[in-house]
């Protein structure tokens, strides 16, 4: 039991001292604070132009499901839908997704595109140094086999007398 423990300690140590896990912390604190700032943006610029064009601010649109709709003692009477609360939320996302698009994932997504393109690149020029690496070799050995073929021809080879041709013996 006390392995099991030391496993499952073991494991959520690794887990926390990933990098993911802080870059996902940073990423819920900035995204909170992010929110905070587009919240206000609706509330205190978009929801009062649209009651400019309406009656009211945004958030105060709705619709009476039960009559009366009517606040007595601080209590609502009857059952009110809130549509223009739901309208203020959903812009609020849309403008979230909006900003976090365009001034994050798009640019990361280009920025991602073109590295891959650059390690392709670089593979590619790889392979070339390698295929012309062996080529080199080759080549080297080409010229070794012909200069020791060159060699052989010239020279006799240990043991045998004459020009190099076994069994020719010249008589003079």
């Amino acid at each position: 039991m006390a392995e099991k423990k030391e496993s499952l300690l073991g494991g959520f140590k690794a887990f926390l001292m990933r990098g993911n896990v802080i870059d996902l912390a940073v990423a819920v604190v900035i995204g909170a604070a992010f929110t905070n700032i587009v919240n206000s943006v609706v509330k205190g610029i978009i929801n009062p132009i649209v009651g400019a064009f309406g009656t009211k601010d945004l958030e105060g649109y709705a619709s009476c499901l039960k009559a009366p709709c009517k606040m007595v003692d601080g209590e609502m009477q009857g059952i009110q839908i809130q549509w223009g609360l739901v309208l203020s939320a959903v812009l609020s996302f849309v403008i979230t997704a909006a900003v976090v698009y365009f001034l994050m994932v798009l640019p990361m997504a280009k920025i991602l595109a073109k590295r891959a393109q650059q390690e392709k690149a670089k593979e590619g020029v790889e392979e070339v140094m390698e295929v012309s690496e062996l080529e080199v070799l080759k080549e080297i050995r080409d010229h070794l086999v012909s200069q020791r073929g060159h060699v052989n021809n010239t020279h006799p080879a240990p043991g045998v007398v004459g020009g190099g041709s076994a069994g020719a013996h010249s008589t003079s």
